[in-house]
């Protein structure tokens, strides 16, 4: 079976348990303001440009049907990455075949097996290709290999069920709890996102709740409280971790042609991420920055 991904980042540390080989998926439903991976968001191939590698030869223009007009949409045929020496243009997402991927992951079982380790499967929102991930969690099992998944819940019931009885751990995204205000900055409402988290909680699955914590829109405490007490209505609810929001992602949104839309908005101080752990702690949630 064939998908689409848009990088494959081996001996991460970031993306669950132990030594972790992190595979992105193409695609994302949702449309976060503060996206760290804007080129994560299209459910097809494109192209990337980066300025600084130009020598400016002109052989994209010359190579392109429409001359590069910025008055005509990009056809996205290619031919400006063929015909560029410096790479200053390249293509982001391409197919992959599910074996192709597993086949590199086994390379990484000793790593995995001595850290606790195994392959993670991010976005975009992994949940949006479900039969290539079904078929890659699948292989991966059969391989012996720890299976997490880093979604942001955002797919009907009886696509995730049958994902989650191939997946050992869950990293689930929780941003904004207030429906209005999840849709405002995501582009979705939030009600299918609970419903599958409470639902994964009910059910046993194993999973960590993962909040990026992004000063004015959801470090307020009447959205720390909401989560803090949707988490706790579960018998089981799982740990949440803290992931600061930073900045460094601009850059891509420039090499995109596209702008970002928060451009004033600052990280978190370290006092404001420990206040938030802190405060979950004492509501009686295991949280952690990371």
């Amino acid at each position: 079976m064939q998908g689409i991904v848009f990088n494959i980042r081996r001996y991460s540390v970031q993306d669950g348990p132990g030594i972790r080989t992190t595979v992105f998926l193409k695609g994302c439903p949702l449309h976060c303001l503060w996206c760290h991976n804007p080129e994560s968001q299209g459910f097809q191939p494109e192209i990337f440009i980066q300025p600084e590698l130009c020598i400016h030869c002109g052989r994209c223009y010359e190579g392109c049907p429409q001359h590069l007009s910025p008055t005509e949409p990009c056809l996205l045929c290619g031919a400006c990455v063929e015909n560029c020496p410096a790479e200053a243009r390249i293509w982001v997402g391409e197919h992959k075949d599910s074996q192709e991927i597993v086949t590199l992951l086994v390379k990484d079982t000793l790593f995995y097996d001595e850290s606790g380790g195994g392959v993670t499967f991010s976005g975009g929102e992994p949940l949006s290709q479900p039969e290539f991930l079904l078929d890659l969690l699948q292989r991966c099992g059969k391989e012996g290999i720890h299976r997490a998944v880093d979604t942001s819940g955002f797919a009907p019931w009886p696509i995730l069920q049958p994902i989650a009885e191939e997946t050992d751990l869950f990293l689930f995204d929780l941003k904004i709890m207030d429906p209005q205000a999840h849709l405002h900055y995501t582009g979705v409402d939030n009600q299918l996102i609970l419903h599958n988290l409470r639902k994964l909680m009910e059910l046993g699955y194993r999973g960590i709740v993962r909040m990026p914590l992004i000063p004015g829109i959801n470090s307020h405490p009447e959205n720390l409280e909401a989560m803090a007490d949707f988490l706790l209505q579960s018998h089981q609810p799982w740990p949440i971790q803290v992931l600061p929001y930073h900045h460094m992602q601009t850059g891509k949104y420039e090499k995109m042609g596209r702008p970002y839309l928060l451009p004033e908005l600052l990280p978190p101080t370290h006092e404001q991420i420990q206040a938030t752990v802190d405060f979950f702690i004492a509501k009686g949630l295991r949280a952690e920055r990371i």
